[in-house]
């Protein structure tokens, strides 16, 4: 069904990539990093991921013309991921060395549960070749995450830290938020200690101010990690962080599929139909 952007406009920026720009080099002008993701997600047709992969080249090749400080964030199921491994691997690779030649870093989003270690394994792949310019997503919910953490911590990685939003079940993930948040605090601190430049993607205060403090404590410079949060919420917030001398990056989500996208998530996980509500009236 087709329904008007505007019902989205408050969290995508925009349908096209032409229109998008702008609205980097705007969030830029503030002072915030950006991190802009193309909607979509799960393709199971080849020539949709052959399509995915040359976006994805053809987005660092305009954010470099530009020059917007602007990384990516890829989902390896856009690319061939359900379809087959090697297929996806070609892919990926093609996205990567178009992100060494301009220096852009890509991200490989996390999905559900039934995709993170095949996610963890592309990774790993690429990882020697492209050291500087990839990392992953580790999600504080699951039971796994522990592993992940410490092993991600073992490569030096670059991780983005979140709670996670997808529905899992109770033998996979945490469900008590207040467990969710003591975890998170916990990878928070392993990251900042072990691994390089950590993303810490949260609109939870309580967690922005357990990472101030926890920084603060073990002398850990503002510039060795950054906030993340989504577009749309609590923009005065990300400009206050800046102003008080963090890092802050705005992930940017643009395309056509952003109603699968959003209704997903709602639909699979109560907690992010609260999230969204409470965070609309905070600043």
């Amino acid at each position: 069904m087709k329904l008007p952007f505007a019902l989205a406009s408050r969290f995508v920026a925009a349908e096209t990539l032409e229109k998008t720009l702008p609205v980097v080099a705007e969030l830029n002008q503030d002072g915030l990093h950006v991190t802009l993701d193309l909607l979509g997600e799960y393709v199971k047709e080849r020539s949709v991921a052959i399509d995915a992969t040359k976006a994805y080249v053809d987005l660092l090749d305009r954010i470099s013309k530009a020059g917007l400080n602007c990384s990516i964030s890829i989902k390896l199921s856009m690319v061939g991921q359900k379809i087959d491994m090697s297929f996806c691997l070609d892919n990926v690779r093609q996205v990567m060395e178009a992100a060494k030649r301009h220096d852009i870093f890509v991200r490989y989003d996390m999905e559900g549960s039934d995709i993170t270690q095949s996610t963890l394994d592309i990774f790993e792949e690429m990882y020697p070749d492209y050291p500087d310019h990839c990392g992953v997503v580790l999600q504080a919910y699951l039971h796994r995450t522990a592993d992940d953490i410490a092993r991600m911590c073992e490569l030096n990685a670059r991780v983005r830290l979140c709670k996670g939003a997808y529905g899992e079940p109770a033998s996979l993930a945490y469900q008590d938020m207040d467990v969710i948040r003591a975890k998170f605090v916990g990878y928070m601190q392993q990251l900042l200690t072990g691994a390089r430049y950590p993303g810490i993607a949260t609109h939870d205060d309580k967690l922005i101010e357990a990472t101030k403090t926890f920084a603060r404590e073990e002398g850990i410079p503002a510039s060795d990690f950054e906030f993340q949060m989504l577009y749309g919420l609590r923009p005065e917030t990300q400009k206050d962080l800046v102003a008080e001398g963090y890092n802050m990056r705005v992930y940017v989500p643009y395309g056509t599929e952003w109603l699968p996208y959003y209704s997903r998530r709602l639909r699979e996980r109560k907690e992010n139909v609260w999230f969204i509500l409470s965070t609309l009236f905070k600043r």
